[in-house]
């Protein structure tokens, strides 16, 4: 009995991955096919980052960095969340327009589709940031730090859009319409992305939301990559808090929860839509 559930599991999860990367194939094609998706997901960005550079850069002290390379961080961190709506308007668009349920008619694994989601917007993530970073370096943007520790903070920031893709499958499963998530996710999303360290430091906020940006799990990330990148200063310490001495600890912890949590609540939601 047990050697047979084995193969069976191993079969099961086979298939899933199999699957998960063609419905990642599909999700790859349709950028390819409506390039105005990706054009719109890397203007934001870039524009944000010639807006803060150049527009509010020399209203905004940090002591021992050039506020260019103290932003470009933020602005990854930022970026990769808002990335993550992607997930759950791709979703909501599907199941709108009945493609969930042909999915559902195929002989393909059930987590296949929000596998194939997730990894695709991840994928999506990887291009956005690389033309960022070039957006960066013409800037000013410079890693001070080895390859090694680069490419861990690039790791990082994806890891933590992919475990925000998994929420963002949840809302995009239970609400009506592509509008609604967008508009839902950005109530939620942009006072989680500007209550934080990502533009400007936290020792200017009054006390009450300090406490909250310096727990704030996109204040850690940002951090995180802060360190990796090498943009950091001794005359900037992070605040004396444990968060923020171990972001990259901290930041792993809200990826593994989240992913954890949010993986089987999407799935479960997932097989209640398609089967309305």
């Amino acid at each position: 009995m047990t050697t047979a559930t084995v193969p069976t599991r191993a079969t099961g999860l086979r298939k899933a991955v199999i699957d998960g990367a063609t419905v990642t194939k599909r999700n790859l094609i349709k950028v390819k096919r409506v390039p105005d998706l990706l054009v719109f997901s890397t203007i934001s960005p870039i524009m944000f980052i010639l807006l803060f550079a150049y527009v509010f850069g020399s209203a905004i002290n940090t002591p021992g960095i050039n506020y260019r390379e103290y932003l470009i961080p933020g602005i990854f961190a930022q970026t990769v969340i808002f990335g993550a709506t992607v997930t759950g308007a791709g979703l909501a668009e599907d199941m709108q327009k009945g493609i969930i349920d042909r999915f559902r008619s195929l002989p393909m694994s059930r987590s296949a589709v929000l596998i194939g989601r997730t990894t695709s917007d991840v994928l999506n993530n990887v291009l956005v940031i690389v033309i960022m970073s070039i957006t960066g370096l013409i800037i000013g943007w410079r890693i001070h730090t080895g390859v090694a520790d680069a490419l861990a903070g690039f790791l990082l920031l994806l890891a933590f859009a992919y475990a925000m893709s998994w929420i963002m499958a949840l809302v995009g499963l239970v609400v009506p319409s592509p509008e609604v998530v967008n508009n839902a996710s950005f109530v939620v999303i942009f006072p989680l992305t500007f209550v934080a360290n990502t533009f400007v430091p936290t020792g200017g906020f009054p006390s009450g939301l300090k406490a909250v940006a310096d727990w704030n799990p996109v204040t850690a990330v940002t951090q995180a990559a802060r360190d990796l990148f090498g943009n950091t200063s001794a005359k900037l310490p992070p605040d004396d808090t444990w968060s923020l001495h171990h972001p990259v600890v901290y930041t792993l912890i809200w990826v593994v929860g989240l992913v954890a949590i949010f993986a089987p609540l999407s799935a479960r939601a997932y097989q209640r839509a398609a089967s309305r």
